[in-house]
């Protein structure tokens, strides 16, 4: 999930400035996270207590209502504080750029795909909302068990229908603001596959313009478990977080779940290290 988040705060400064280049700074003193940091470590929060629909109704609830500013859509607000948190049939990204801890928990690929239809269902329970969910969900497994980029091209394309043919140069000239998993999945995992590096990434899917918070969180939470994630990045990124945020990461990497992880807990501990590194450092 380290990467989704990252992803999130680079691009929260481009959402609704877009820019279509690949050069600039990967950090600036205005970035902030939003809803999709928020709703990814609500995730987190949710499979620590068990995993299940209860839980990430739960989860979801508790932690829109203590950041109710973290730029949600209009319906997901109002579920926020309903009494009933009924699903409403969503097909937006949301599903998707929250999903990634789900990748990280499951012992399986199938057991990722169910638990990201889980925790996607109790708000964005449309076909394409849970679709994009599993989608990204997969492509992450995929990935932190070694897969080669063209088997998890293939396998997405194959089993989610998602067409990974464009490239981003054919991609990123018409491409506009959309909140549609449909529309924003595909077009993030293809940000991955032309990577070179988690940076690269990152990169490539905030250049593309259109939501590129979410953009970057679905394509950093790929890129995360494919490539090493510097130190100076995670440290610089924790800047950008407060304490309640930072201790569900530190629970997430302190308990023994079948996590691959990459980086240590001591990334994101406030010490010399995360001083001394500034923002250029990490960009």
């Amino acid at each position: 999930m380290l990467g989704a988040i990252i992803g999130d705060i680079v691009g929260s400064v481009y959402e609704w400035n877009n820019i279509k280049t690949k050069e600039f700074p990967l950090f600036r003193e205005d970035c902030f996270f939003t809803d999709d940091t928020v709703m990814t470590i609500a995730t987190a929060d949710a499979l620590l207590h068990g995993g299940e629909a209860d839980d990430f109704v739960a989860a979801y609830s508790k932690w829109g209502q203590l950041y109710p500013n973290a730029s949600y859509g209009a319906r997901f607000s109002n579920w926020i504080y309903s009494d009933k948190h009924e699903p409403y049939n969503s097909w937006g990204n949301g599903s998707a750029m929250r999903v990634s801890p789900c990748a990280w928990f499951a012992k399986s690929l199938e057991e990722a795909e169910t638990i990201a239809a889980r925790s996607a269902a109790v708000t964005h329970n449309h076909p394409e909302g849970i679709k994009g969910a599993q989608a990204t969900a997969a492509a992450i497994y995929l990935a932190r068990t070694g897969k080669t980029k063209p088997e998890i091209k293939n396998y997405i394309e194959t089993t989610y229908g998602y067409d990974l043919s464009k490239t981003l140069d054919e991609i990123r000239p018409t491409y506009r603001f959309n909140e549609s998993c449909q529309d924003t999945v595909p077009q993030a995992i293809i940000a991955f596959l032309e990577s070179e590096d988690f940076k690269d990434a990152i990169r490539n899917a905030i250049s593309l313009g259109g939501d590129s918070d979410t953009l970057a969180a679905i394509t950093g939470s790929i890129a995360e478990a494919a490539y090493p994630v510097s130190s100076a990045i995670i440290t610089t990124a924790f800047r950008f977080l407060d304490d309640k945020l930072s201790a569900v990461i530190s629970s997430w990497l302190d308990n023994e779940l079948p996590l691959g992880v990459q980086v240590k807990k001591s990334d994101w501990e406030i010490n010399e290290f995360s001083k001394i590194h500034t923002l250029q450092e990490a960009s």
